[in-house]
């Protein structure tokens, strides 16, 4: 994906205001914590693109604010609030490691949300290892072209 900050804009209102350099930054930002490549986790493009966007949206809301307004500066989900000489607390309570950095806007929540399926094990088998060189054509420990470790197996 290449990031357009007029699109970005239309679908992302609240950000009209932030300066399309800004916009940028926060989707390069973006680009290092979700991979915008065809080797990405995430195959499809157009879903890809559209997690993209959700990561730009939350980046630039802590860094550079929405509405014309300034970011917030708390981190975290407000825990206690006081009137009297105002006193504000801020706790990222016991939550999934990374999962406090995301909700901490309603882009970033719903980046994590959608990309729940992504966050899961996924298992790659080791190669087909055969020492019998006989066997194997030759080949050293088993890594014959061929797929099957040059083994027969």
């Amino acid at each position: 994906m290449v990031f357009d900050a007029a699109a970005f804009k239309a679908a992302f209102p609240s950000f009209a205001a932030v300066a399309d350099a800004s916009l940028g930054m926060a989707f390069t930002l973006a680009t290092l914590q979700l991979n915008n490549s065809c080797g990405s986790r995430v195959c499809d493009a157009t879903q890809r693109e559209t997690l993209l966007n959700l990561l730009t949206a939350h980046i630039a809301a802590l860094a550079y604010g929405e509405n014309g307004l300034p970011p917030a500066g708390l981190v975290g989900r407000v825990d206690k609030a006081q009137e009297g000489s105002v006193s504000v607390s801020a706790d990222m309570g016991t939550v999934v490691y990374g999962q406090a950095y995301y909700l901490q806007t309603q882009w970033g929540a719903l980046f994590w949300q959608s990309t729940a399926r992504y966050r899961t094990m996924v298992y790659i088998p080791a190669p087909v290892v055969c020492a019998d060189l006989a066997v194997n054509g030759g080949y050293p420990f088993g890594y014959a072209p061929g797929g099957d470790g040059g083994c027969g197996c």
